[in-house]
């Protein structure tokens, strides 16, 4: 029997001792800062996510495997004309692409969301998120709010947790220790009203604990005098600059902003530099399937490519595929993130379906590959008085280029994420 079955089956003998227990953990999530108020909070389920040693080899593979190919597309963006004109970067943001980073990894932090199946190991990609990654405190939370689970305390096995938060920091800060001060001035910077604040104030604190200066501060309170980058509070001369604030905001928002001239003259250290958008932008599957920036990679690498990328194309009068036929086909803005503008065939109507894909066409969306995620049976005893089957989306975040651990999501949707009854839980690791 598998240990997803062994929770099944006590939570089904001990119900109401399970519920109680469901109770215990929402409460302690709505009283923590995984509560960003008006009803606002992470939602969870009783059965975690709980991985084998074989799936933790997996994936250390999949992320070698897409960062190398990371890698080698950013580095052909830089090289080559023809590769820069499959993307539809404006010439401002293709200017800031090209600045050079002052360290020496592509993308410090992204997470690669996958489908997994579970049972045959294999994965289809849903999207890559290079670009104001986050989650890994919701994710440290939920794993600590284990102890109110009345399942996992009586749990026989060991299990391993991959911590994300101090190994960030570690990461983050070993790009450039060669080029710090002992105690750096570390800016966390977003647009504060879109920011998942709670976590950049977690960051904050950890920060502080590897012996950094640090504030969190919108981008438009950051001040450049021709050589050094400040807070506008404190005037203090930032050193290293954690961009949570996401590319596509920057680009709509930022025209004339001190930090972009900051950034322009290489006055500071960015970590995220905007050479992430490369991978970011969602027209990333097509230009892998392209000839042009095939020849730059290795025919394995060509082949995992087509293995795993869904189908993906431009939502225009010409697209290649029957747009009736909408369980297979989900439709995503070609910039932007947290699932926003995104729709999937198989939770709409056909006429709902028609009408979005009549409101998308031709206004810079693509059409995709519907995969059908990987399913297994969880609860939420706080709302729900069964088990149903839940789509799985396993996130794996990569530090430095390195895995570095899962964020585990579910929905009893067609599409995973906050504004489509997502679900967070925490992740193990059998030991």
């Amino acid at each position: 029997m598998s240990i997803d079955q062994q929770y099944k089956e006590y939570i089904e003998k001990h119900f109401l001792e399970s519920k109680k227990s469901a109770f215990q953990m929402e409460n302690a999530i709505i009283e923590s800062e995984l509560n960003a108020g008006n009803q606002n909070y992470t939602h969870t389920l009783h059965i975690p996510k709980i991985f084998s040693q074989e799936d933790k080899q997996r994936f250390h593979q999949i992320v070698h495997q897409t960062y190398t190919i990371f890698e080698k597309v950013i580095q052909a963006y830089k090289e080559d004309e023809k590769i820069r004109s499959l993307f539809p970067f404006s010439k401002q943001l293709e200017d800031f692409i090209l600045l050079p980073n002052r360290y020496d990894v592509s993308i410090p932090i992204c997470r690669i969301d996958i489908f997994y199946d579970e049972k045959t190991k294999d994965f289809k990609f849903c999207e890559f998120n290079t670009d104001g990654t986050s989650a890994m405190h919701e994710n440290a939370k939920l794993a600590e709010l284990l102890k109110f689970n009345n399942v996992y305390r009586q749990d026989p096995h060991t299990y391993e947790q991959m911590e994300l938060e101090d190994h960030w920091v570690d990461a983050f800060l070993s790009l450039a220790d060669d080029q710090i001060p002992p105690h750096p001035m570390v800016a966390i910077v977003d647009f504060l009203e879109n920011a998942y604040l709670n976590e950049l104030y977690v960051f904050q604190q950890i920060f502080k604990r590897h012996g950094c200066q640090c504030e969190v501060l919108d981008i438009r309170d950051l001040a450049f005098d021709g050589t050094h980058l400040h807070s506008i509070y404190t005037n203090r001369k930032i050193d290293m600059v954690y961009r949570r604030v996401v590319t596509s905001d920057i680009v709509d928002r930022c025209a004339g902003l001190d930090f972009l001239e900051a950034i322009k003259q290489q006055a500071v250290i960015l970590i995220g530099g905007f050479q992430t958008q490369i991978i970011h932008n969602k027209q990333i599957n097509q230009v892998l399937r392209h000839p042009w920036m095939q020849a730059y990679l290795t025919d394995e690498e060509n082949a995992f490519m087509e293995k795993h990328l869904p189908k993906t194309y431009d939502l225009n009068k010409n697209v290649p595929i029957d747009l009736d036929d909408k369980d297979h086909w989900i439709i995503k803005p070609k910039d932007s993130y947290g699932a926003q503008g995104v729709w999937a065939g198989v939770d709409l109507h056909q006429a709902q379906w028609d009408e979005q894909v009549k409101r998308c066409m031709d206004r810079n969306y693509l059409v995709q590959e519907y995969i059908q995620p990987y399913r297994n049976q969880n609860i939420d005893l706080v709302r729900e008085k069964e088990f149903k089957p839940y789509a799985n989306m396993t996130g794996l975040y990569v530090y430095n280029g390195q895995f570095a651990g899962v964020y585990s999501r579910c929905s009893d949707g067609g599409v995973i994420s906050t504004q489509y009854n997502e679900r967070s839980i925490p992740t193990l690791f059998m030991v």
